[in-house]
């Protein structure tokens, strides 16, 4: 993939609390793989450098009301809790706000945040839209859960007829078994 500011994208998924913060709802789920793979770092290096180069930068966050067995898990722990998806109110601080060392590049006036996506992929978002609204033909993905959102968000994104590229060091796995077991105990 030639990557270049003129028709590539960099795409971060769940830059949220409950992701990648220790305080967060999912820690017992994905933080042991967070802190083996360094993805918060690994993921403030690519928007540090993305912006540097003033590359567009896209944030498809998670959803606020889920349905699905994970997405219920979700919401009995209390991931995302806020009052609806569009509001501001109790965003700031609240386990779906971002991750502090995060902040000052999502909130630069120049990222774009789409709308949250429902289930792991972006076929209930505007994310696919607003790529194609700014030239966009490639992605370049560093997501969360590797083995949800990080498999979901390309196989839509190459259906629609996007080039995607996976930062392998920018993701994390969510473990189950004993993790879930524990949380939902």
């Amino acid at each position: 993939m030639e990557v270049n500011a003129r028709d590539t994208a960099l795409v971060i998924t769940d830059p949220q609390n409950d992701f990648r913060s220790p305080d967060g709802a999912t820690w017992g789920l994905v933080g042991e793989s967070v802190e083996a793979n360094g993805t918060v770092e690994h993921i403030e290096q690519l928007f540090k450098a993305a912006k540097e180069r003033g590359d567009d930068v896209f944030i498809s966050p998670s959803g606020w009301q889920f349905g699905g067995t994970v997405e219920q898990m979700m919401h009995d722990i209390g991931m995302f809790s806020r009052k609806d998806a569009l509001s501001g109110e109790g965003f700031e601080g609240s386990s779906a706000d971002w991750l502090a060392r995060f902040k000052p590049y999502i909130a630069d006036g120049k990222t774009i945040v789409v709308s949250p996506h429902k289930v792991y992929g972006p076929e209930n978002n505007d994310l696919v839209l607003q790529l194609r609204k700014r030239g966009k033909s490639k992605v370049i993905l560093a997501s969360m859960s590797a083995n949800l959102r990080t498999e979901a968000h390309p196989r839509e994104l190459l259906e629609q007829g996007f080039e995607v590229g996976i930062v392998a060091d920018a993701n994390a796995v969510l473990k189950t078994d004993e993790a879930v077991a524990s949380m939902t105990a």
